[in-house]
């Protein structure tokens, strides 16, 4: 094919384009310079962190640094765009100090490993595990610095064994990030004929029940330990299909066969970041922060209005009240709360302090930075 004759006026712009690109050239290499520099001043804050004995990673701080960036923002580059830049920039930060080892259910491209990305940077060495049962015992043994799991979902309300494994551990929860959840229908095959089983978590298998109902009513749906799990069962048989999301897709090298096939398009699950006490401090204020509660009540009646009469009295907000069966027997219950607000706010603390002694069983589960990026 012969080359198009240029025109009179393509000269012009060309030339314009190839200024700006060497503009934004040039501000590369100085952004280039300006993170590394703030690269060696976090450097030398970690000497003076080892010196005085503190933990490289301050989930307040950071969220204090994020929400500063976002309000000093004078555009045009998006606010909601600031956090997860400044999440890769303080983790490849944190990475010269300390490597972060974070767990969380794997295998590879679980959305439990997109929030802990999401919420540490991929600057971490990951610890991907096999149960949420894992993730608790690694990050209480040591073999993680953090863990990562979901805790409730907008579509199929608490994930239970998450919440059940905060009464028989010490771990608390220290941040939180919340992902909207797209599943997606992956197979080997770029079809729906064929399909002998749909394999996933069951939690994702409850969150596209009508899909699967109208689309594949006869398909046998097999539970698997995740997501990613399923994703790669698929990968090696073209019988099976998966539910995960597009990072599973890429990792298994599956088609999206049918795309966002969950019930609720705005369904989204949010993750506690947790950690042992004994390895790192509970946050300090930062100014918009969750307390999460875990509480149990004789069983006799209005012990229930009793308990939360506190909260009432000195005006803290109760967001989230689920219940959980103790277990026992005598149809007693574990109450999950979370309040607004952190125990060092007097009015919130005056709080707590009445709660505990209307409580038969009362354990801080943790205070933290809200997810509000």
């Amino acid at each position: 094919m012969a080359d198009r004759t240029p025109l009179p006026g393509d000269a012009a712009p060309r030339a314009e384009l190839l200024a700006l690109r060497e503009r934004i050239d040039a501000v590369d290499r100085e952004l280039l310079a300006l993170l590394n520099r703030r690269a060696g001043l976090a450097l030398e804050v970690g000497e003076v962190k080892k010196r005085e004995g503190s933990v490289v990673f301050r989930p307040e701080r950071e969220a204090q640094v994020i929400d500063g960036l976002k309000a000093a923002n004078p555009g045009p580059l998006k606010s909601e765009s600031v956090a997860p830049i400044w999440r890769e920039i303080m983790s490849a930060c944190r990475a010269l100090e300390t490597p972060t080892r974070v767990a969380y259910l794997g295998p590879a491209g679980t959305f439990s490993e997109e929030a802990a990305l999401g919420f540490f940077g991929s600057s971490i060495i990951r610890v991907p595990c096999a149960s949420f049962d894992e993730v608790f015992r690694t990050t209480t043994a040591g073999a993680a610095d953090f863990g990562v799991v979901p805790v409730e979902n907008s579509t199929e309300g608490v994930v239970a064994r998450s919440l059940d494994l905060f009464l028989s551990t010490p771990l608390f929860i220290i941040g939180e990030t919340s992902l909207i959840v797209r599943h997606n229908l992956l197979r080997r095959v770029n079809d729906l004929a064929g399909i002998g089983a749909v394999c996933a978590h069951p939690q994702a298998l409850a969150q596209c029940h009508g899909w699967l109902s109208h689309h594949l009513p006869d398909v046998e749906r097999r539970p698997v330990s995740s997501n990613a799990e399923g994703a790669r069962l698929a990968g090696q048989d073209a019988g099976l299909a998966a539910i995960a999301g597009a990072r599973a897709a890429s990792e298994f090298g599956l088609h999206v066969v049918a795309p966002a096939i969950q019930d609720d398009a705005h369904n989204r699950t949010r993750f506690a970041v947790i950690t042992h006490p004994d390895r790192h401090p509970a946050p300090r204020p930062s100014g918009h922060d969750c307390t999460s509660l875990v509480v149990s009540v004789a069983n006799k009646p209005g012990a229930v209005h009793d308990m939360l009469v506190p909260l009432k009295e000195h005006g803290v907000s109760m967001t989230r009240f689920e219940s959980r069966p103790a277990r026992s027997g005598q149809w007693e219950y574990y109450f999950y709360i979370d309040i607004e607000g952190h125990p060092d706010e007097p009015r919130v603390g005056t709080a707590l302090r009445a709660l505990r002694e209307a409580c038969a069983f009362f354990k801080v589960l943790g205070t933290y930075p809200i997810d509000v990026h």
